[in-house]
Formats: structure tokens, sequence, C-alpha cells
């Protein structure tokens, strides 16, 4: 049936509203971003085309390079996605198996354990900078806790520089486990009970279930949730700079770069920065998609 040009114009108005504001929103900034990355623009004057010299302060400035400001942000996001890697979604992963076999309050577990990723992380921040500092910046409360505990040789400064890395690294793990527990939840309950009936039936053990049933078919979750970590540990931000505020260079991530030379008013640099981080991100990205493929055709769950 062909349809009118009043008719297709009256159906793509439907669209058309996502489309402009898709457009100011999302395409134009990041155009926009890329045309400023070649550029000295401090937010005030008129922009100078610098050609590549943002790229080379970024990547090549400091010797030897891994002195340099940038790779040391990298450095510290790569450290805090390591365990979130790791240890928080190894804890995530653990609890999901714990309540995917629980039928009673199944559905509270899932409650309270998404309960952290729903709240602010400016929010969280600062509770922890509250638990973690001593006077006067916070309260103390677990060494104070610890003291109460008969504890007291496992106090310390939590947020001093030989810690502050680590404890960061685990302030955002906890933030974040919830949602990495949800997903994996969600991909559990989707494997067909019968396959497991099938393994049992066959003599299998938890062991050999375990391994030759759920972890086959939890493999395309597992890697939607890593490329996830990556890309959301990479650009955390919000609570590293109420938590810690850089710690003076040993926690500072490529995002918090960005926003202080933002606030400084080097805008090129910044989208320099950007760019840079944003490409990165898309690398690392597509190679852990290209191994998590690779890892289901030898299992079997995706056509070779």
């Amino acid at each position: 049936m062909n349809l009118s040009f009043r008719d297709k114009f009256s159906n793509f108005s439907f669209v058309l509203p996502a489309l402009a504001i898709f457009s100011v929103f999302y395409l134009y900034p990041f155009f926009y971003t890329f045309v400023l990355s070649f550029q000295k623009y401090d937010l005030i004057s008129n922009p100078q085309f610098v050609g590549f010299d943002n790229f080379r302060e970024i990547l090549f400035s400091g010797d030897p390079w891994w002195k340099n400001d940038w790779w040391s942000s990298m450095y510290n996001g790569a450290f805090i996605t390591f365990w979130a890697l790791t240890f928080q979604n190894i804890l995530a992963f653990a609890l999901a198996l714990c309540v995917d076999k629980v039928i009673r309050l199944n559905k509270f577990y899932r409650v309270v354990f998404f309960i952290l990723p729903v709240l602010s992380e400016i929010i969280i921040g600062l509770l922890m900078k509250q638990l973690l500092s001593g006077e006067p910046i916070g309260s103390d409360v677990l060494n104070r806790w610890l003291y109460s505990m008969g504890l007291g040789g496992l106090t310390g400064e939590w947020l001093g520089e030989e810690t502050v890395r680590l404890v960061t690294a685990l302030v955002h793990c906890w933030k974040g486990f919830g949602w990495a527990f949800i997903i994996l939840l969600a991909g559990l309950q989707n494997i067909p009970e019968q396959l497991y009936e099938a393994a049992r039936i066959d003599g299998a053990n938890a062991w050999q279930t375990f391994y030759k049933v759920t972890v086959p078919l939890l493999l395309p979750v597992m890697a939607l949730v890593f490329v996830l970590t990556i890309l959301g540990t990479m650009q955390a931000f919000a609570m590293i700079l109420a938590l810690t505020g850089g710690a003076g260079g040993l926690t500072e991530v490529p995002v918090m770069r960005i926003y202080d030379h933002l606030r400084i008013r080097m805008a090129g640099l910044a989208c320099a920065e950007g760019v840079v981080l944003g490409i990165i991100l898309i690398f690392v990205s597509f190679t852990m998609l290209f191994i998590s493929k690779k890892i289901r055709e030898k299992y079997g769950v995706l056509p070779s």
C-alpha cells in the first residue's frame, strides 16, 4: 500500500520530537566535542585551531611516560576497574546463585541488593567519607567501631596515601555490585530447569552441573556485565569526587581530569581527553566482545 506524503509526514511526526531531542543533546555535542578537541578554547575567546597539540600534550607529555598525568589517571581507573571486574562481579555472581535457589523472600533480596545502585553516588561518597575519615573531616565511625569490638589493631587511616586507592575501589564495588547482581540473576532464571534435571539424571554432580550447564549458558550475560562494568567504572566520577576529591592524584580518574580542565576553562584539552577516553573504551569493549564471542563458540553457545 502506497502512502501519501501527508501520511508519511504524519507517521514521521510521532518520532520527530525524540529525534530532535537526540540530535540536540547527543549528536550535536558529540560532533562539537570532536571539533573542539583540535582547538585551544577557554570558553570566552574564539577557538584557535592547534591541530594535534592537545592530543600530544595528553599522551606524550611527561618523561618517562608513566609520570604522565593522563596515564596516571588511566592507571587509577584501571585499578578500580580490575577490582570491579573481579571482587564486585564475583560477589554479585555468588549472591545471584544463592538468591536463584531461594523461593521465599526472593523479591525481598532483589530489592535489598539493588538499593545501593539506586542511591546517588554523591550521597554514597559523602557517607563513606564520614565513616572512614577522622575528625575534622569525618566522624571516624569505622575506627571507633573496631575499637569497641576489641580490634584496635585493625584501625588505620583508611583514606591515607597507602590505602586510599584500594579503599576507593572497594567502596565503588560496594556501590555497584547490585546492578550486576540483578543482571546475573535474570540470566540464571532464564536457564531452563529441564537442563538441570537432565544433568542430574545423567549423574552430574553440583560442580559438573555448574561448569557444564550454568556457566556456558550464562556466558552472554557475563560478557554484557563485563563490558558494562568496564564502561561504567572507567567513567566513574561523582562518588570518587565526593569521597576523596582525587586525593592529590592517587584516585584521580580520567573523567575527573576532564572535569578539572573544564573548571579552569581549558575546554579544548578537556574535549581531547574525552575523545581519547572514548576511543580507549570503544577498543576495550570490542576486544571484550570478541573474546567473549570466541569463548561462546568454544562452548557451543554461539554458532561458529
